[in-house]
């Protein structure tokens, strides 16, 4: 293809922007490091080929190549020189390539002087501010963004953990105190929390503050404990994760158990709750709490130990009965620890709020934490069972868009109540489809095929028994016992809004609507 560029840089210039980050993907896509590109591009036209250097500043955008440069790059991946201008702004040569990271998908930062350090130092405060979201609350997206994207792997607080811990499992509340008090913490109960606290901290009355830490070393626990040994461990492992971790330097940590997950502000007032105003501190501060959270599941359910439980009891969410810790501690572990990498984890509460989310492979959110949605997907698991509570646990299989294309998921749900003794569902899934492809299956087939027998059967219908037996083939190499029941009951339809409804009729049409409520998003 001939091309109409005319040489020289200033035919470029203006059209460059989205160049770099072609030139980049292309490589990256191809297996092929910097040195590998430039002596391609040697033995094309050493003349007129990048050297590293050059090609490390053309892909960050801070060099635009000649036109001669141009078209000895673009014959190296066999593409038009016109290919690499903004006049071909196709989204997927524009979008990283995260290979294997996990979680959602990101955004390309293009054009990237857009999206300079200095502009996004600007433009971040002013769109919190014009969208409502507290810097708090932008501060725990990007750890969830930090946590999808090393799809919940955290070597080093493991390692931590292990340290203190000594890979012992379980641990006594005995035991858990001997480590705190080797921390040089000492425990201290409390009835009542001093005066002004709940307000200082924003702790309203659908929450309980469980324990706080008060200098020099001291760990406030309420006595509504005593009776609750599960939530204790949970609480003197928090802490000590920031001893640990922080060597007590400024440490404000403030446990809750309730619905106001983002209310408290460690060492705020609470005016800052709703601020949309970006305090370092704040920021810092949760993630410290993330890595002592993280840190305290892995000193009470170790790595190897549990995921061995696990593996010998299929994964069963019961499973946290033998090591003495919640649901929710040993879910949330079962997504770090076990050998498959693709899971996902909600802790839901009514109407519609996610207290605890993790979206590994991006699954899409039935709801979120920022906005209200009128249209909530009334066929996700953790809808159905806040809505009608059942005894035990729920396993379901799912079908779900997922950039235009349907996934396979399985879940296992159940119900539970916090000591604030508000109800809410913990959900752990699994995406199967790439257990499916790992087993030389059609993943993408199996699931179209899922998906048009439910529509066609109004949004469920039975597995043909060849799916159901190949679904049944991967959940036992998986070893999950509630994808075996899951794969045995009738695959759902469920979709991240009711407008993207794929059921025949939609459940939003009409008069037909099944729902009209409000949740948060």
């Amino acid at each position: 293809m001939k091309s109409v560029i005319p040489k020289g840089n200033s035919g470029l210039g203006r059209k460059t922007h989205l160049l770099g980050t072609k030139v980049r993907n292309l490589r990256k896509r191809n297996n092929l490091t910097l040195d590998d590109l430039s002596s391609r591009c040697i033995r094309i036209n050493a003349e007129y080929a990048p050297s590293v250097s050059y090609l490390s500043m053309i892909e960050r955008g801070k060099r635009v190549p000649s036109f001669d440069m141009l078209e000895v790059i673009a014959e190296v991946f066999q593409k038009s020189p016109d290919w690499f201008l903004d006049d071909v702004p196709e989204q997927d040569d524009i979008t990283p390539d995260k290979g294997s990271s996990g979680g959602i998908s990101g955004m390309p930062l293009e054009p990237s002087f857009l999206f300079t350090h200095d502009i996004l130092q600007i433009a971040i405060p002013e769109m919190l501010s014009q969208t409502g979201i507290s810097g708090r609350q932008f501060a725990h997206l990007l750890i969830r963004a930090h946590q999808e994207h090393h799809q919940n792997h955290f070597p080093d607080l493991e390692k931590a953990a292990e340290e203190v811990g000594m890979k012992r499992m379980p641990l006594s509340v005995g035991e858990l105190t001997m480590l705190a008090q080797q921390q040089g913490l000492q425990i201290k109960w409390f009835n009542k929390l001093p005066k002004g606290f709940a307000a200082e901290y924003g702790v309203n009355e659908t929450s309980v503050v469980t324990s706080y830490f008060a200098h020099p070393n001291t760990i406030c626990i309420n006595r509504l404990l005593e009776k609750h040994e599960r939530r204790l461990k949970y609480d003197i492992a928090v802490h000590i994760g920031h001893s640990v971790l922080h060597n007590n330097d400024g440490l404000k940590s403030v446990l809750v158990t309730g619905l106001n997950q983002y209310s408290v502000m460690q060492g705020g007032s609470n005016t800052k709750v709703h601020s949309s105003h970006i305090d370092t501190q704040d920021i810092l501060q949760a993630w410290r709490d993330f890595e002592a959270s993280f840190f305290a599941g892995a000193l009470l359910c170790p790595k190897v130990p549990f995921r061995q439980l696990l593996d010998r009891n299929g994964y069963e969410i019961q499973t946290h009965e033998i090591v003495n810790v919640s649901a929710s501690v040993a879910m949330r572990r079962m997504t770090a620890v076990s050998p498959y990498k693709h899971w996902h984890y909600f802790d839901a509460f009514a109407p519609g709020k996610l207290k605890a989310v993790y979206r590994g492979n991006g699954i899409p959110l039935p709801w979120g934490n920022m906005r209200e949605v009128a249209d909530p997907c009334q066929h996700w698991a953790v809808f159905r069972m806040i809505n009608t509570p059942v005894t035990g646990t729920s396993a379901q299989l799912s079908i779900l868009n997922v950039g235009n294309e349907p996934r396979i998921y399985c879940c296992e749900s159940t119900n539970t109540k916090d000591l604030a003794q508000n109800s809410h569902v913990l959900c752990s899934g699994i995406d199967l489809n790439p257990a499916i492809q790992a087993q030389g299956g059609d993943a993408t087939s199996i699931a179209h095929e899922i998906k048009e027998l439910c529509v066609s059967g109004g949004g469920s219908a039975k597995l043909p028994q060849s799916i159901q037996k190949q679904l049944l083939s991967v959940a036992k190499i998986l070893n999950i016992n509630w994808v075996e029941r899951g794969v045995q009951t009738d695959p759902r339809l469920i979709c991240s809004r009711g407008a993207e409804c794929p059921r025949e009729p939609s459940c939003y049409s009409g008069d037909d609507a099944v729902i009209k409520s409000t949740f948060i998003a």
